[in-house]
């Protein structure tokens, strides 16, 4: 990890001294956290890397080797703002992004149609007062270049690779001349890869989001927040978010906390997003289910725990929560272990399916990419009310690949003859497919979370 580290480090970063203390310590929250100044480093330095090391290769193997971007202010392309450096907010004016490859030259070039440079990487390449139309500008840089392939981002079937409005679509099939209109395709593979494709920086990075995850939920379902008989969920829901506030970091979703106990009956899925009843009273005896999710350094978690809230006397769950929380870890099992290179989502979620009900258990599986954005693009692996596999308008027919991180996200249904009634165990848990196979980013549940934690009441 250090000689990895060390090899990462540029002359004038900060990453190298606050990342090894984020590594190295077990203080508070805020000892993890980084400053604005600093988290800008970061960011500016890993675009560098994918910019000048993922992009080339990304840009080899979908066979593009000119890719234009173009976003107006506030209305901005969804891949062009990740590639915006730390100090752009948004796009400016409209800003027009270009990248040639020049493969038997081993070289990128990184062209802004701008009045300035968009940071460090991405050079400006139009003088306004010698060529006051900026289309012609970007029509002069692609006849000197004369590309095989233009790709652009337009895409039916993933909507983060379709970010080019038909305002702009129009005005530049309108100005490029007719030679090369043959030669514009759709960039959705080549933006899904920039968009999916985490470096091995990042996943050093990603390990810390979701340890910081990990321990807000943990102490959101604790003594320290849920008072039983007093607490509701909508507290619950509302410290994590003022918890994420304090904290200097956003949630890209409101946290939702749910309860099933043994006198009501199980109800839909959407149940646990949308329908359930707000702030409902915490008793003793609930299971408690969480889905929250962080953003920090421009990468997103995805998280749902279950917490066991304690009768009086009891010192751990009891054994039929216990069973049902092993239940849903084979789930788990069974869709990771039939995660393959090249296979697409809906052949994915088919064999996991599959071999979960061999073994008796009642699961269902809505994975979705996750990193650049929540609900990112690449691999899906079915939706909660698609059982039976997702349309190619959800991005069917696009296969796994390596370096890509997703919200390992299902459920299982089981019945408790003890509540005479069935439950739902709902996970969800990052997880990195890499080319030597999957691993979670930083672990998963295995244990229900316990309100109160017994080791409070030892020596009483």
């Amino acid at each position: 990890m250090n000689l990895s580290i060390i090899k990462w480090r540029r002359a004038g970063s900060l990453f190298f001294f606050f990342l090894l203390l984020a590594l190295s310590t077990q203080f508070s929250f805020g000892q993890h956290i980084l400053h604005e100044k600093e988290r800008a480093a970061v960011i500016d330095e890993i675009l560098d890397e994918r910019f000048n090391n993922l992009l080339p290769e990304l840009m080899d193997k979908t066979g593009i080797d000119m890719w234009i971007l173009i976003s107006r202010e506030y209305n901005e392309d969804p891949v062009l703002r990740t590639m915006l450096p730390a100090t752009w907010l948004n796009a400016r004016r409209r800003t027009m992004l270009v990248f040639y490859r020049d493969a038997q030259n081993n070289r990128i070039e990184k062209l802004a149609v701008a009045r300035y440079n968009v940071g460090k990487n991405i050079v400006s390449a139009w003088d306004k007062e010698k060529e006051p139309d900026q289309w012609k500008r970007l029509m002069a840089i692609i006849n000197k270049r004369d590309p095989k392939r233009i790709g652009l981002n337009f895409s039916k079937d993933h909507n983060i690779a379709d970010g080019l409005d038909k305002t702009d679509y129009e005005e530049f099939m309108s100005y490029l001349p007719k030679a090369y209109q043959k030669r514009v395709v759709s960039a959705e593979q080549l933006a899904v890869r920039w968009i999916e494709t985490r470096t091995e920086r990042e996943m050093v990075i990603y390990s810390q989001l979701v340890s910081i995850t990990h321990d807000i939920i943990a102490e959101a379902f604790s003594e320290k927040v849920i008072t039983p008989g007093v607490t509701t969920t909508s507290d619950v829901e509302w410290w994590m978010r003022q918890k994420v506030t304090e904290m200097g970091l956003e949630t890209w979703f409101h946290p939702t906390v749910d309860i099933q106990r043994s006198e009501e009956a199980l109800v839909g899925h959407l149940y646990s997003f949308s329908g359930r009843p707000e702030d409902m009273l915490i008793l003793p005896g609930d299971l408690l289910h969480c889905d929250f999710g962080i953003t920090y350094l421009r990468l997103n978690t995805d998280c749902q725990e279950l917490a066991y809230v304690l009768r009086p006397g009891e010192t751990s769950p009891p054994e039929f929560l216990v069973e049902a929380l092993r239940k849903g870890n084979r789930v788990q099992d069974h869709l990771t272990d039939n995660m393959r290179t090249g296979l697409t989502g809906n052949e994915i979620l088919a064999k996991a399916l599959e071999a979960g009900r061999a073994e008796g258990l009642r699961p269902a599986i809505y994975t979705h990419p996750l990193g650049s954005y929540g609900h990112s693009a690449g691999t899906t692996i079915g939706m909660w009310d698609a059982q039976d596999g997702v349309m190619k308008d959800d991005g069917e027919n696009y296969p796994l690949n390596p370096d890509t991180v997703y919200a390992i996200e299902l459920n299982t249904t089981v019945y408790l003859p003890e509540w005479k009634r069935d439950i739902r165990i709902m996970l969800e848990e990052a997880g990195f497919y890499g080319k030597e196979g999957f691993r979670y980013v930083n672990g998963r549940q295995t244990e229900l979370l316990l309100i109160p934690r017994p080791l409070t009441h030892q020596g009483q």
